[in-house]
């Protein structure tokens, strides 16, 4: 498309095309709210489960792992999709822009179908890997053949045009949709598991009906709005004549990204499947631990998001030194506002865990778990923030070959030796974690000050 064209399409959606340049605030706030809700409603997941059957909490929990693995494979789309666009966008390379869309739209369905298939067919050979009661085991297959499984398409789908919207700039958007999805959930989790209206109890099997639901309505809702954005680029006619290069463009940053996220949740079934030799009731002090922290690193988390889309905006644009200079502020208020909130949880921990469970030993172990969470959320809280900037920037593989070698040189073999080989149950395990995220933290904020980064641009 010529410099002319490009103006006349800029003339005739306004400044929109420049929403990827608001204020990081204005940016992330909305992510703070999406992604604390969808933790919240999680976590009243949880809590009804709970109030179901210890069971169904742990068989939830394991297949999460896998369910999150699922995930990881169309974020291996999203995040070259949202890299590519930001960079696009701060280039004003408009005709470009409906292109990365249109060829991530045709890779998610690729994988989602396949995704699909493997999961209804696979899921009693995995379980049968892990030594877990029958019960455990039932739930797990149920609930991950019918959300993980059926709701795989859905799922990705809904990443993908998340992923655009806020890519643009709409954020707020994509928080209003997943407030709707999540409302959907917990309606028809309620119904599943207390009956009303004279149903009856349909236990995990509806919560992950109820999960598929929400995913279906969400996927609706998001392609309706961005129909209705006039500066989104997301059509569907021409897809077959988007060029090989925009293909190998978000692939290049994607699959780097994805194996980076790999091999954290492969680590994370290797770390579960030691949990597992602890006992049921480790298995529930860890999810419930899980949940409870997921509220701590979400504003690291939102800030990371929004730094990402900044970053890959002034990049593109031609302006990397105005991304160096802030991040640093985002990396120290993360920080701060993650210590904050876990020294809080850890002074109210006993009521906050009795929301889930009033099983002692549980309470017990999850307890001794959220004090070491202390110096696990320092960490994450670095590299929630500095990870997404270098990437942003263009800068994949680095942070990837770091990232994989802390995961598993420190995170999952000193998970063993401590959790495991020397008896420290849980505990250990999770000051493995911490120093893996505290290691890789210091090691990603130097490369964000050697600026490397800045001659690693899309072009």
């Amino acid at each position: 498309m010529t410099t002319e064209t490009n103006k006349r399409t800029l003339a005739k959606t306004g400044s929109t095309m420049d929403r990827a340049a608001l204020p990081l605030v204005t940016l992330a706030i909305p992510i703070v709210f999406e992604s604390f809700f969808r933790i919240l409603v999680s976590s009243i997941d949880t809590i009804m489960l709970s109030s179901y059957s210890q069971h169904a909490v742990a068989g939830v929990g394991l297949v999460s792992q896998y369910i999150f693995f699922l995930q990881i494979l169309f974020n291996m789309i999203c995040i070259g999709t949202s890299i590519v666009l930001a960079q696009y966008l701060g280039g004003k390379r408009i005709d470009e822009c409906k292109q990365v869309a249109q060829a991530s739209a045709v890779m998610v369905t690729g994988v989602g179908l396949f995704l699909t298939t493997a999961v209804i067919l696979g899921t009693p050979t995995l379980l049968s890997f892990y030594e877990i009661e029958p019960q455990v085991r039932s739930f797990a297959a149920t609930y991950f053949v019918i959300f993980g499984g059926f709701g795989a398409l859905f799922t990705a789908f809904n990443m993908l045009q998340g992923t655009i919207l806020r890519s643009y700039g709409y954020t707020r958007e994509a928080m209003y949709v997943s407030f709707a999805a999540n409302i959907i959930n917990v309606v028809g989790n309620s119904i599943s598991l207390y009956g009303f209206f004279g149903l009856p109890v349909f236990g995990v099997t509806g919560v992950a009906i109820s999960s598929l639901i929400s995913q279906i309505a969400a996927c609706g809702i998001l392609a309706a709005i961005i129909a209705k954005k006039k500066d989104v680029q997301f059509p569907l006619k021409g897809w077959s004549k988007v060029p090989q290069t925009i293909y190998r463009k978000i692939l290049s940053i994607g699959v780097p990204t994805a194996g980076e996220n790999l091999a954290y949740n492969v680590a994370q079934i290797v770390i579960m499947a030691m949990i597992s030799t602890l006992g049921t009731w480790a298995m529930s002090a860890q999810v419930y631990t899980q949940t409870i922290v997921r509220f701590v690193f979400v504003a690291a988390m939102s800030i990371g998001n929004a730094v990402q889309i900044k970053t890959g905006y002034f990049v593109g644009a031609k302006e990397p030194e105005k991304a160096y200079r802030r991040l640093y502020r985002y990396v120290g208020f993360g920080i701060l506002v993650s210590l904050a909130m876990i020294t809080v949880i850890n002074l109210f921990k006993i009521q906050i865990i009795g929301l889930f469970t009033d099983e002692p030993e549980i309470i017990r172990i999850t307890a001794q778990v959220l004090l070491v969470a202390v110096y696990v959320e320092f960490g994450r809280a670095i590299n929630l923030i500095t990870i997404p900037g270098l990437k942003g920037a263009g800068d994949v593989k680095f942070p990837v070959f770091i990232g994989m070698l802390c995961m598993w040189g420190i995170g999952v073999l000193w998970a063993w030796i401590l959790g495991i080989r020397l008896g420290m149950g849980l505990p250990g395990i999770w000051i493995a974690v911490g120093s893996d995220e505290t290691i890789r933290g210091f090691i990603m904020l130097a490369r964000w000050k050697s600026k490397r980064w800045m001659t690693k641009a899309i072009s």
